[in-house]
């Protein structure tokens, strides 16, 4: 297991974050993708290093990475406070800023796992879970969310934009309280991304114009309701006792469809859609 979730983080830090960061529509976001790769390269090695100073230090770099996108959040929120007074343009906002803050979650895990220390009581094990998990269920989920309420402009879009945030954070508070308040975490996040999943098989897999982009809205949208079943049929053995997957094969099946099926297949497709929002004024 710890080199498939290893192989899953390097999706995530070599093509789903920069990738992500160019569909995100923010351009003071430019120059940190373009150094992105300096970040991400020493937290890739980083992976692969036995724990100790080396593997540390390496990442360590990449959490200066994911500071800099949490910064570009804390900025944004100061700097254009606007789109959060909107009730129409809020989700959306939520959404990227949910996405610029999952990294430094994420990074602050990998730099503890690889350091050999627990972290607030949590064991190196679920550090390591906690890495992929935060750049896909909250840097991933939340940017696709909120490019999807931007096109399917509604009640439905609004949710998804909202609910993956909270989810999101409900789940890394249930990490602290305890297995039932991630459970409620996971059914919020679970009804969030199954939206999301809606909305881009019914309004935004139509507006592609081309059959690859098509095929790829179609793999993320079904890959992601499927893999959701797996994750709240996980919370909720965790929670109740009732049988449920392991570790192992949450890694082989959620962790890898999550990846590769709805993760990279979304932000390829998004790439390759040439939509615009609904409303000319909205930012992503």
């Amino acid at each position: 297991m710890p080199v498939l979730v290893d192989l899953i983080v390097m999706v995530g830090m070599l093509v789903i974050v920069p990738t992500g960061l160019r569909l995100a529509d923010a351009p003071e976001l430019d120059r940190t993708r373009r150094l992105w790769p300096v970040f991400a390269v020493p937290g890739v090695v980083a992976l692969w290093l036995p724990r100790g100073p080396a593997a540390t230090t390496l990442a360590l770099g990449y959490g200066l990475g994911a500071a800099l996108l949490a910064l570009h959040a804390l900025a944004r929120i100061v700097r254009r406070p606007d789109p959060l007074r909107s009730w129409r343009t809020a989700p959306a906002e939520v959404a990227l800023l949910t996405a610029l803050l999952a990294p430094a979650v994420a990074a602050t895990a990998l730099v503890a796992e690889r350091s050999g220390h627990p972290l607030f009581g949590f064991g190196l094990g679920i550090l390591a879970l906690t890495v992929p998990h935060f750049h896909f269920a909250g840097f991933a989920a939340a940017l696709v969310a909120g490019l999807v309420s931007r096109v399917a402009d509604g009640p439905a879009g609004r949710f998804a934009a909202l609910s993956v945030p909270l989810g999101t954070l409900l789940v890394l508070i249930g990490y602290f309280i305890g297995d039932r308040a991630e459970l409620a975490g996971a059914v919020v996040l679970t009804a969030g991304m199954w939206t999301v999943a809606f909305l881009t098989w019914r309004t935004v897999r139509p507006a592609a114009r081309d059959r690859t982009t098509r095929v790829l809205l179609t793999v993320s949208a079904a890959v992601l309701a499927a893999t959701m079943v797996l994750a709240l049929s996980w919370a909720l053995g965790e929670a109740t006792g009732l049988p449920h997957p392991t570790l192992a094969w949450m890694a082989a099946t959620h962790g890898v469809g999550n990846a590769l099926g709805f993760a990279l297949c979304s932000v390829l497709a998004w790439q390759r859609l040439n939509l615009r929002p609904a409303h000319e004024g909205r930012t992503a």
